[in-house]
């Protein structure tokens, strides 16, 4: 039998570990106990005890329980954890690379970084997969990413290379000096034809996945024009003040003038379906920054993708 530090409790073990209760353990909690034997935290013993991977003479323990000296404590080896699926892989359009940043142009259907829930692919793993390091700083699934677009929005995003491009993005986007420009087609003719929508952003009272005005919300800010309008439909081109998650679809929706496609915030079905679209109109087409290393300003511009640009062909028959 062995004895106290002989074995160590692992994952690889194919068969049970014992270890022969001595008499200084006796009269012991079983967590206690298996934790003095093993040199494992109390913590884990007690999860290892609740999963039921000890017994004491075969019979099964719980934490509680005292040790008997003389009795054999076996612990058999945890299941082995699932694999985790591996993150598929989209190669992504790259804008503009150097040392500093790299500009993508996001498809969609490809998320900024990792997330709870969502196991498609992401700009900071199809960065990775390219080869292109980004900068080791923020939280560990998001490193560089300094804004983000959503899942169903298409168009440019500057992702950081280095600590010092980091810092100096995101002071760009806190002091406003990032210029965003999006496209979007909505539903109907805004009245005014242009103009500027001053409403706060918050969650929605009733549905955690959605956004809405809201008296407690954060202040946003959405300016907007149109550029062409169509028989059911214009097409905007919007300027953002604010960043807040979803304001273009949030603010679009509350003047009832949802972008076209948009189900969640209350789009029209049957003209989705019309014009082919299964996301919301929505393309961040140009950024505008200043280079973290030289200052200078650089203006960045993306085309429509298929899907938005068959809409538009279908809207202008």
């Amino acid at each position: 039998m062995a004895g106290l530090g002989d074995h160590a409790v692992t994952n690889a073990d194919a068969v049970p570990q014992r270890y022969e209760i001595p008499e200084s353990l006796a009269g012991e909690r079983a967590d206690v106990g298996l934790s003095r034997l093993t040199g494992i935290s109390r913590n884990k013993a007690a999860n290892l005890i609740s999963d039921g991977l000890v017994t004491v003479g075969g019979r099964k323990v719980s934490r509680a329980d005292r040790l008997i000296a003389g009795g054999i404590l076996a612990v058999d080896p945890e299941p082995e954890p699932e694999p985790a699926a591996a993150e598929p892989v989209v190669q992504l359009p790259i804008v503009f690379l150097d040392d500093d940043i790299v500009v993508v142009d996001k498809p969609v259907g490809v998320a900024a970084h990792p997330s709870p829930g969502w196991s498609g692919p992401t700009v900071t793993n199809g960065l990775r997969a390219a080869g292109i390091s980004v900068a080791e700083v923020g939280a560990a699934e998001r490193e560089g990413v300094v804004h983000r677009l959503d899942v169903g929005t298409s168009g440019l995003m500057v992702v950081a290379r280095t600590p010092l491009a980091y810092t100096s993005l995101k002071d760009q986007f806190k002091e406003r000096v990032v210029d965003k420009t999006y496209h979007t087609l909505v539903q109907g003719h805004p009245d005014p034809s242009t103009g500027t929508i001053d409403a706060p952003i918050g969650r929605h009272p009733h549905h955690d996945y959605r956004f809405a005005v809201t008296n407690d919300g954060k202040p946003s800010v959405t300016h907007y024009r149109t550029l062409e309008a169509f028989s059911y439909a214009s097409l905007l081109e919007v300027d953002l003040e604010t960043g807040r998650t979803h304001q273009i679809r949030v603010h679009m929706a509350a003047m009832n003038h949802p972008c076209c496609g948009d189900l969640t915030y209350g789009a029209d079905p049957t003209l989705a379906k019309r014009l082919g679209l299964t996301r919301q109109w929505l393309h961040a087409v140009a950024l505008s920054i200043d280079h973290p290393q030289t200052g200078e300003r650089m203006t960045f511009e993306s085309a429509y993708p298929a899907d938005l640009a068959h809409a538009l062909a279908v809207l202008a028959d």
